[in-house]
């Protein structure tokens, strides 16, 4: 198990970088769980040919760009069972954006959350993440808005989320 402590910012993509069709691509398959919840932490994974199960808890009230995230490796077969548990999905393309000296995670949701581009850039300290400037492809950060962590957009559709989504004038990508 891996215990470690994320420092993220989450950003709405204005429109797909140049060069993002021929970055390293891996198709995700998240399952939050509890299906009852309204925002659940728990996230069973299948990250390209990896399997795991994480849970993500903020180390600060109000604050989700600073989580402490619990990973368990889980093989194919762990993963085929917890899969057949109720819970609420969302599939997206993870690309592997090299931006500068990061690498920005760009996910381009399926689904019910196809034209939904998310941009998240993790950081290995707290300066790094605070003086990081925002790329040009990118529209605003949403680390902190609730409706945009992956256990709330879980069993959504793209207009489910619109409303929230125009407030910051992000169009459908």
């Amino acid at each position: 198990m891996t215990n470690v402590l994320e420092l993220e910012r989450t950003y709405l993509a204005k429109f797909k970088p140049e060069g993002l069709d021929k970055c390293r691509k891996i198709e995700i398959l998240d399952i939050y769980i509890p299906k009852s919840s309204r925002h659940p932490t728990l996230r069973v994974r299948k990250n390209g040919t990896r399997y795991e199960i994480t849970k993500k808890e903020p180390t600060h009230e109000g604050d989700s760009s600073q989580q402490l995230e619990n990973t368990i490796p889980l093989s194919e077969e762990e993963f085929a069972e917890l899969a057949l548990l109720e819970g609420k999905r969302i599939r997206k393309t993870r690309y592997l954006y090299e931006y500068g000296e990061r690498t920005a995670e760009i996910d381009v949701f399926h689904d019910g959350l196809e034209g939904l581009v998310l941009v998240d850039v993790e950081f290995p300290d707290a300066k790094s993440k605070d003086s990081f400037a925002m790329p040009a492809f990118c529209l605003c950060d949403v680390k902190q808005q609730e409706f945009i962590a992956g256990g709330m957009l879980s069993g959504k559709k793209y207009s489910d989320i619109e409303g929230d989504l125009k407030k910051f004038g992000y169009k459908r990508i």
